[in-house]
């Protein structure tokens, strides 16, 4: 299934001059989102890794179904506060100002093999962040798993050296 015909392109959202890529029907299709999921699972069948670390709050509808059928599990990186246990995290930078992100402190281990999951890969700012939080525990971050590629938008430039695989992109 080509999911570029099922995502759809929403001009001037949330601001004029940006051309916003909607993913949730691909969700509301369930034919599209095996397919998706199907597709995300293909590109990591050669990656070895411990557990996935899923962004809130789209890469948990991703993560979660991938997780469970790859016997991996799903470690939540979410906004800052939202989590009820010991946190650590990691702030990034925003267009105007900043924001952070955690995961629960024992939910990453030393040594773990993590790979890092959202649904659209933009400028890579909140996706880096999750990368060195990872990292900030004591785990590797063996790859970057996206649904979406913006490539124009130079994701990939932040994201280090760790392969970082896309399902979809649009140039």
């Amino acid at each position: 299934m080509d999911l570029k015909q099922v995502i759809v392109d929403i001009p001037d959202f949330p601001k004029p001059g940006i051309l916003f890529r909607d993913i949730t029907p691909v969700m509301e299709n369930p034919d599209a989102y095996a397919a998706a999921l199907s597709g995300l699972r293909d590109l990591l069948s050669d990656m070895e890794f411990d557990s996935l670390a899923a962004i809130e709050s789209r890469g948990f509808v991703l993560g979660g179904p991938l997780a469970r059928d790859l016997g991996k599990a799903m470690v939540l990186v979410r906004k800052a506060g939202k989590l009820p246990r010991e946190t650590v995290g990691e702030s990034y930078e925003l267009e105007y100002g900043t924001a952070e992100v955690e995961v629960h402190l024992d939910s990453v281990t030393a040594g773990q093999k993590i790979v890092v999951i959202d649904d659209l890969l933009a400028t890579g700012g909140t996706a880096a962040a999750a990368g060195r939080l990872v990292r900030k525990c004591g785990a590797e971050v063996v790859a970057y798993l996206f649904m979406v590629e913006l490539e124009g938008l130079e994701g990939r430039s932040q994201l280090g050296d760790a392969p970082v695989f896309s399902l979809v992109k649009y140039a």
